[in-house]
């Protein structure tokens, strides 16, 4: 395995309200490191990398889901929400991890599944061995179906990962019966959130978390929980093929949810009041427009909404001004911070995104995905990275068939949506698989297998290349948590050529991204602060980012968000 180094000394965020501009490192558990030999990630590997992540300057890291389940989607579907996996440790390695996270300063947050839990969960189980109509049924979204026997589902809602969100359960005199919905698969029954009983039991939930020193809680699939009430009407709008961000009308968005927001922030607050260390609440709001994110956002909600705006935006100059202004205007007056999020565990990385298949090797989405990572560190709010993103890791887009664990592939046949790509497990150091990711080098397949190609993107040989990505992401870091002018605040947009995008943050902070391939006139004399690439003074070269501290007068617009 690698010799993780030692940690750098930064300036921690001990004040209450530490999340409003931190960075969050977002760990997918069973790919970031194997210390058991059975080639899947696990708690005391996360243990292992912590002084690797503090030396990287992140504020806290954010859990994948490790509790037990049936893996049908990779821990999404949680058959026991108090305990641990026991292919990811016990609760005592948990509390070894938190004990190592609050020796480092580093924040831990945890992935909360509201929305489904797993058909192997205790209640759904009990459910499926009672009548209709009985209490325990009553905690899912249980309903008869249409037709003159029931024979049909409910409506015509589809699932999110594709094919129908009903599934019709045998009852226990071996007549079929009733359907349950479930947004996602069949193996994901929908909680009733309109039950007090549910509501009640994730209040136990998050207080037992809360109670080992977490920090705070992702909430997965933020848009869902609270269904309209006649589930089996029509939906409002029809459809046949849902991406894994999207759902029917009568089961997203709904105004519900808030009432259940309001209810968790008044749980962290009685945390917060005991130590004055402010317990956060992220929200995966997966949602058609920015404004609408921001609706949950609110002094009395969520503390962020993860935003994808800028995850999905093509790579052009005026696109990403407008998402970025869009953003930050939408933020303004919630009593909240901006996100930015550039890769995480559902989409395609930005290597591959912005245009560079890893067999083609031709710099351009490398370069591109660097500009990209300082023009995201110098924006005010908070930032989230994907495990990976830091070393450059481009999509792994030729995985075969027999391979794929991910169920949109299994429900759908298509590789479209797969998310497999982006979840292979991390190069550590070595030439050959499994690349230090393992305990045991010799025996272990990891339970995605590494491309031969990734001996180019081990973290060891990255550490020692001063000129990597992950020196460009430290060094960005590192200067965002000591420079007055990034972190919290307003941005100043300036007049740029085409294709080129510059801001200012504070008085002198300047910022300017060549979304184009040719080199323009640098906006800023001098050599710059931290540049994505090579970056000769006067110049900005394309695909290239760049930051300098000017003294100079500038006349930038009128400022965009604040504080």
């Amino acid at each position: 395995m690698i010799t993780l180094p030692a940690d750098d000394p930064v300036s921690p965020k001990r004040t209450p309200r530490w999340w409003r501009d931190a960075v969050i490192y977002q760990v997918y558990v069973r790919s970031f490191l194997d210390s058991t030999g059975d080639g899947i990630g696990d708690l005391a590997g996360v243990r292992a990398g912590l002084p690797h992540l503090k030396k990287l300057g992140v504020d806290g890291i954010s859990l994948s889901p490790f509790y037990p389940s049936p893996q049908h989607d990779h821990g999404y579907d949680v058959a026991d929400y108090y305990n641990v996996d026991p292919i990811f440790g016990d609760l005592a390695e948990f509390d070894l991890l938190m004990g190592a996270a609050l020796r480092l300063d580093v924040r831990v947050l945890l992935d909360i599944v509201p929305n489904h839990c797993s058909s192997k969960h205790p209640w759904f189980r009990e459910a499926l061995a009672s009548p209709p109509g009985s209490a325990a049924r009553a905690r899912f979204q249980f309903t008869d179906g249409s037709g003159p026997n029931g024979d049909q589902p409910p409506n015509d809602c589809h699932a999110a990962f594709g094919g129908p969100a009903w599934t019709r359960v045998t009852e226990k005199d071996g007549r079929l019966g009733q359907w349950y919905h479930h947004v996602f698969t069949s193996e994901q029954p929908d909680w009733n959130w309109r039950n007090p009983e549910v509501p009640a039991e994730f209040d136990r939930v998050l207080r037992f978390w809360l109670d080992r020193g977490v920090d705070g809680f992702r909430i997965d699939t933020g848009a869902g929980r609270a269904k309209r009430p006649d589930l089996s009407g029509p939906p409002k709008v029809q459809s046949e093929v849902h991406t894994r961000d999207s759902g029917d009308p009568p089961t997203w968005s709904q105004m519900e949810v808030r009432d259940v927001l309001r209810r968790w922030r008044t749980v962290c607050k009685e945390y917060t009041v005991s130590d004055s260390r402010e317990r956060l609440l992220v929200g995966e709001v997966s949602v058609p427009a920015a404004r609408e994110g921001t609706r949950d956002v609110r002094i009395e909600e969520l503390h962020h909404a993860l935003s994808f705006d800028l995850l999905s935006a093509p790579w052009n100059a005026d696109t990403f001004r407008d998402v970025i202004s869009a953003v930050i205007q939408d933020m303004a007056g919630t009593g909240s911070t901006a996100t930015w999020i550039l890769n995480n565990h559902d989409q395609v990385r930005t290597v591959t995104r912005y245009g560079e298949h890893p067999t083609q090797n031709s710099g351009l989405g490398a370069a591109r995905a660097r500009a990209a990572a300082l023009l995201m560190l110098a924006l005010p709010g908070a930032t989230y990275i994907y495990q990976g993103e830091e070393l450059g890791l481009p999509e792994v887009v030729d995985l075969p068939d027999d391979v794929l664990t991910d169920p949109i592939f299994h429900r759908t046949g298509s590789r479209s949506h797969v998310r497999d790509g982006c979840r292979v497990p991390l190069p550590w150091s070595g030439r050959t698989p499994p690349f230090g990711f393992s305990s045991d080098a010799e025996n272990a397949r990891p339970w995605l297998p590494q491309p031969e190609w990734f001996s180019e993107y081990v973290t060891d040989q990255a550490l020692i290349d001063t000129g990597s990505l992950w020196h460009l992401y430290h060094n960005g870091l590192h200067l965002r948590s000591s420079l007055n002018q990034l972190g919290e605040g307003t941005l100043r947009w300036l007049d740029t050529p085409q294709d080129v995008l510059g801001f200012v943050r504070g008085d002198s902070l300047v910022c300017a991204v060549n979304f184009g391939t040719l080199p323009t006139p640098a906006l800023v004399s001098g050599t710059p602060l931290l540049a994505s690439g090579q970056c000769p003074a006067g110049v900005l070269p394309g695909s290239t980012a760049a930051w300098w501290i000017s003294d100079s007068a500038m006349t930038p617009a009128p400022p965009v968000g604040g504080s």
